[in-house]
Formats: structure tokens, sequence, C-alpha cells
């Protein structure tokens, strides 16, 4: 395989605070990779530079050999590359399928027909007429995946999925994105939970301090000395959030 979404030598800072240093990351065509390591360690900064919420110091993104370095994320999600935040980002005052709608930039019966297979595809079809801001939690993070979905990314990076809900949801969350990987999708996923991501994804990227210490896969990440070393004095509970 080949990579389909990649870093190089990115750099980040904050002031002061070097969030990626030199951070090279390659994510396979057709596979679910997951990213780990410890809080501050510079994951959803490498997932803000890509998306194009933050712009690289230094170094480059690419996109199926395309350099999307610093571009727009409304221009990233054109590309194919769709994304969801740690804290969910829905518009609350409006409808889930006005949410949908919103997405998909049209009002028309297809794009209605679209959105409620999204919908229903996630397990929330029957939450369509409520307003967004009244929904759980967890069914926030469903409809944030099915925003995502209407667009029909070829990558999509998923913020801490499992975070903050219940196992039941995170069976059904990983069992969404082994059907869409089956599909073709390919996934990138920032996630503490250690259970989920060691039993879901292909490939292990542990970053610390901002730079790659470790990649392979999940076996051997389990018991690399340097992901040892990182998380020396980190609580790898899978209930654990960022």
């Amino acid at each position: 395989m080949t990579a389909l979404l990649r870093t190089e030598e990115v750099h980040k800072a904050y002031g002061g605070v070097q969030a990626l240093d030199c951070c090279t990351l390659e994510v396979e065509a057709g596979s679910v990779a997951g990213l780990i390591g410890p809080n501050g360690s510079g994951k959803t900064t490498l997932f803000n530079v890509i998306t194009g919420y933050a712009k690289a110091d230094t170094g480059e993104v690419y996109l199926a050999g395309q350099k999307i370095t610093n571009v727009s994320p409304d221009r990233v999600f054109a590309l194919g590359i769709g994304r969801t935040f740690q804290l969910t980002r829905i518009f609350a005052s409006l409808t889930v399928l006005e949410n949908m709608l919103v997405a998909s930039r049209h009002g028309n019966a297809a794009a209605r027909r679209r959105a409620m297979e999204q919908l229903e595809f996630v397990g929330i079809a029957g939450h369509h007429a409520e307003l967004a801001g009244t929904l759980s939690y967890g069914q926030r993070k469903l409809l944030e995946l099915a925003y995502v979905l209407v667009a029909d990314p070829a990558v999509i990076l998923l913020d801490e999925p499992a975070g903050g809900v219940n196992l039941s949801l995170v069976n059904h969350i990983a069992e969404r994105i082994r059907e869409l990987n089956a599909a073709g999708t390919t996934f990138l996923i920032v996630e503490h939970n250690m259970e989920f991501v060691m039993g879901l994804c292909d490939r292990v990227t542990v970053l610390d301090s901002g730079t790659v210490v470790a990649s392979g896969p999940p076996g051997i990440i389990r018991t690399d000395h340097r992901v040892l070393n990182a998380y020396l004095g980190e609580d790898l509970d899978p209930a654990e959030d960022e």
C-alpha cells in the first residue's frame, strides 16, 4: 500500500512551546491508523495542521501526493479529508437534519435523501427532526460523524471518538468505522482508549513532545520501550480523557 496522507518534518510552535517537532507521519490508503501519545504530545495540533485549522511553521502535508500544506479548512474538506473534533462542533439551534443539509450545502430532495441515509447509518435517523442541542453527548458524536460522511471523504480524522461515551456506543462507533473502512475509507484516529485503538487499528503511531517516537502494528507498539518511556507517569486507563 502507498501513503494516502503524509506529513513531512512538520514543525509548529505556539510562542515558546514546540507543539510539533519534525513530525513525519504516513497513513496508508485503505488503512485504519491510530495516533496516540501522552497529554500535550501534539496529537490534536497535528490534526489541526493537516486540516488547515493551524498553519505549519515548516514542513509539508500531502494528500495522494498533492501538497496541501496550509490550505484552508474548506479546501481540505473539498479535497477529501473530513474530521471530527474532541469537543463536538454542531449547530445546536438547528435540527439534526438541518445540520446535515448545512454539510451538504444543498436542500434539495437528493441532499435530504443522502442526509437521511447517513443518519440511518450512524443510528440517529429517528432524531432527525429534533434540535441538535437536545442530543446526548454520544449522539452528538454520531451526528458529527454523519456530518463528515456527507462529503464522502477519502480520509477521515477522528479526534477522541470513544471519549466520554459508554461501552455500547464505543462498540457501535467501532463497527461503523469497520464498515466504512471495508468500503474503502481511510482513517486516522486520535484516541486515549487503548483497547479501542489496539482492537481497531492496523498501525499505531506514537507522539511524544511533538515527535514520532514509534510506529508499527499494535502488537509491537504495546511493548515498545520508547512507548513505555513516553507514557511514563501517564495513566493508560482506557477510560482516560485528554
